[in-house]
Protein backbone atom coordinates (compact mmCIF):
# COMPACT_ATOMS: atom_id res chain seq x y z
CA UNK A 1 0.00 0.00 0.00
CA UNK A 2 1.44 3.45 -0.98
CA UNK A 3 0.41 6.32 -0.17
CA UNK A 4 -2.26 8.73 -2.21
CA UNK A 5 0.36 12.28 -2.72
CA UNK A 6 -2.55 13.68 -4.50
CA UNK A 7 -4.94 12.74 -1.68
CA UNK A 8 -2.51 14.23 0.95
CA UNK A 9 -2.09 17.31 -0.99
CA UNK A 10 -5.82 17.65 -1.54
CA UNK A 11 -6.51 17.42 1.97
CA UNK A 12 -4.07 19.87 2.60
CA UNK A 13 -5.34 22.81 0.61
CA UNK A 14 -8.45 21.48 1.74
CA UNK A 15 -7.82 22.91 5.00
CA UNK A 16 -7.14 26.66 3.59
CA UNK A 17 -10.39 26.48 1.83
CA UNK A 18 -12.03 25.65 4.92
CA UNK A 19 -10.52 28.15 6.60
CA UNK A 20 -11.35 30.91 4.22
CA UNK A 21 -15.03 29.98 4.50
CA UNK A 22 -14.73 29.05 8.64
CA UNK A 23 -13.53 31.77 9.42
CA UNK A 24 -15.19 34.52 6.91
CA UNK A 25 -16.89 37.75 8.69
CA UNK A 26 -20.02 36.91 7.77
CA UNK A 27 -19.56 32.98 9.30
CA UNK A 28 -17.69 33.06 12.50
CA UNK A 29 -14.56 35.54 11.77
CA UNK A 30 -16.27 38.45 13.65
CA UNK A 31 -17.17 36.67 16.62
CA UNK A 32 -13.53 34.49 16.40
CA UNK A 33 -11.75 38.09 16.67
CA UNK A 34 -13.85 39.18 19.80
CA UNK A 35 -13.54 35.71 21.32
CA UNK A 36 -9.65 35.72 20.24
CA UNK A 37 -9.15 39.56 21.46
CA UNK A 38 -7.80 40.75 17.81
CA UNK A 39 -9.03 43.75 16.14
CA UNK A 40 -9.33 43.83 12.27
CA UNK A 41 -5.97 46.23 11.97
CA UNK A 42 -4.47 43.28 13.77
CA UNK A 43 -5.20 40.96 11.22
CA UNK A 44 -4.78 43.20 8.09
CA UNK A 45 -1.12 43.69 9.44
CA UNK A 46 0.26 40.05 9.44
CA UNK A 47 1.85 38.83 6.88
CA UNK A 48 -0.01 36.81 4.74
CA UNK A 49 2.08 35.12 2.45
CA UNK A 50 4.15 33.73 5.44
CA UNK A 51 0.72 33.58 7.42
CA UNK A 52 -0.82 30.86 4.02
CA UNK A 53 2.77 29.15 3.29
CA UNK A 54 2.95 27.95 6.97
CA UNK A 55 -0.80 27.00 7.06
CA UNK A 56 -0.03 25.36 3.60
CA UNK A 57 2.88 23.37 5.46
CA UNK A 58 0.98 22.70 8.82
CA UNK A 59 -1.71 21.23 6.99
CA UNK A 60 0.64 19.09 4.63
CA UNK A 61 2.11 17.70 8.16
CA UNK A 62 -1.18 16.91 9.15
CA UNK A 63 -2.61 15.31 6.16
CA UNK A 64 0.79 13.41 5.98
CA UNK A 65 0.33 11.57 9.25
CA UNK A 66 -3.71 11.34 8.70
CA UNK A 67 -3.59 8.17 6.62
CA UNK A 68 -2.39 6.29 9.95
CA UNK A 69 -5.38 7.51 11.68
CA UNK A 70 -8.03 7.17 9.03
CA UNK A 71 -7.21 4.07 6.79
CA UNK A 72 -7.07 0.47 8.65
CA UNK A 73 -4.42 -1.17 6.25
CA UNK A 74 -2.03 1.39 7.15
CA UNK A 75 -1.66 -0.53 10.67
CA UNK A 76 -0.99 -3.76 9.13
CA UNK A 77 2.08 -2.21 6.62
CA UNK A 78 3.30 -0.46 10.49
CA UNK A 79 3.28 -4.23 11.64
CA UNK A 80 5.87 -5.40 8.02
CA UNK A 81 8.20 -2.46 9.12
CA UNK A 82 6.64 -0.58 6.27
CA UNK A 83 7.50 -2.87 3.50
CA UNK A 84 5.88 -5.05 2.34
CA UNK A 85 8.54 -6.80 0.00
CA UNK A 86 9.65 -8.79 3.28
CA UNK A 87 6.28 -9.47 4.78
CA UNK A 88 5.23 -12.74 5.66
CA UNK A 89 2.55 -14.34 2.74
CA UNK A 90 0.15 -13.75 5.26
CA UNK A 91 0.09 -10.18 4.62
CA UNK A 92 -0.37 -10.78 0.92
CA UNK A 93 -3.17 -12.81 1.95
CA UNK A 94 -4.55 -10.49 4.60
CA UNK A 95 -4.35 -7.52 1.50
CA UNK A 96 -5.55 -9.74 -1.23
CA UNK A 97 -8.51 -10.10 1.76
CA UNK A 98 -9.23 -6.68 3.29
CA UNK A 99 -7.30 -4.67 0.79
CA UNK A 100 -10.05 -2.15 0.63
CA UNK A 101 -11.72 -3.05 3.54
CA UNK A 102 -13.30 0.30 4.88
CA UNK A 103 -11.72 2.21 2.36
CA UNK A 104 -14.76 4.56 1.60
CA UNK A 105 -14.75 8.88 1.95
CA UNK A 106 -17.62 8.11 4.61
CA UNK A 107 -15.08 5.92 6.82
CA UNK A 108 -12.65 8.35 6.33
CA UNK A 109 -14.71 11.01 7.28
CA UNK A 110 -15.62 9.13 10.56
CA UNK A 111 -11.81 8.81 11.66
CA UNK A 112 -11.24 12.39 10.83
CA UNK A 113 -14.28 13.50 12.93
CA UNK A 114 -13.27 11.22 15.74
CA UNK A 115 -9.47 12.55 15.30
CA UNK A 116 -10.76 16.07 15.72
CA UNK A 117 -12.77 15.51 18.56
CA UNK A 118 -10.52 13.39 20.80
CA UNK A 119 -7.30 14.96 19.42
CA UNK A 120 -7.97 18.80 18.23
CA UNK A 121 -10.56 19.10 21.29
CA UNK A 122 -8.44 18.57 24.01
CA UNK A 123 -4.95 20.19 22.45
CA UNK A 124 -6.89 23.03 21.42
CA UNK A 125 -8.90 23.38 24.92
CA UNK A 126 -6.16 22.97 26.93
CA UNK A 127 -4.64 25.86 25.33
CA UNK A 128 -7.22 28.28 25.36
CA UNK A 129 -7.73 27.45 29.08
CA UNK A 130 -4.60 28.40 30.16
CA UNK A 131 -4.39 31.30 27.19
CA UNK A 132 -7.64 32.52 29.63
CA UNK A 133 -9.83 32.25 26.34
CA UNK A 134 -13.75 31.35 26.52
CA UNK A 135 -15.89 28.87 25.65
CA UNK A 136 -16.71 30.70 22.78
CA UNK A 137 -13.49 30.63 21.09
CA UNK A 138 -12.63 26.67 21.85
CA UNK A 139 -15.79 25.85 20.09
CA UNK A 140 -15.08 27.91 17.07
CA UNK A 141 -11.47 26.68 16.59
CA UNK A 142 -12.22 23.21 17.72
CA UNK A 143 -14.81 23.51 15.70
CA UNK A 144 -13.20 24.25 12.55
CA UNK A 145 -10.45 20.94 12.60
CA UNK A 146 -13.38 18.81 13.78
CA UNK A 147 -14.48 19.61 10.25
CA UNK A 148 -11.23 20.14 8.32
CA UNK A 149 -10.26 16.66 10.23
CA UNK A 150 -13.61 14.78 8.96
CA UNK A 151 -13.37 16.57 6.00
CA UNK A 152 -9.57 15.49 5.10
CA UNK A 153 -10.26 12.10 6.37
CA UNK A 154 -13.36 11.39 3.91
CA UNK A 155 -10.28 13.10 1.15
CA UNK A 156 -7.50 10.58 2.43
CA UNK A 157 -9.33 7.68 3.45
CA UNK A 158 -12.07 7.73 0.28
CA UNK A 159 -9.20 8.56 -2.46
CA UNK A 160 -7.70 5.15 -3.64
Amino acid sequence: MELNFLAILAAAVSALFIGFVWYNPKVFGNAWMKAAGVTEEQIKGGNIVKILVLSLLFAFMLAFILPTIVIHQMGAMGMVGGDPTIALPSYDAFMTDYGDAFRTFKHGALHGFIAGLFIALPILGTNALFERKGAKYILINSGYWIVTLTVMGAIICGWK
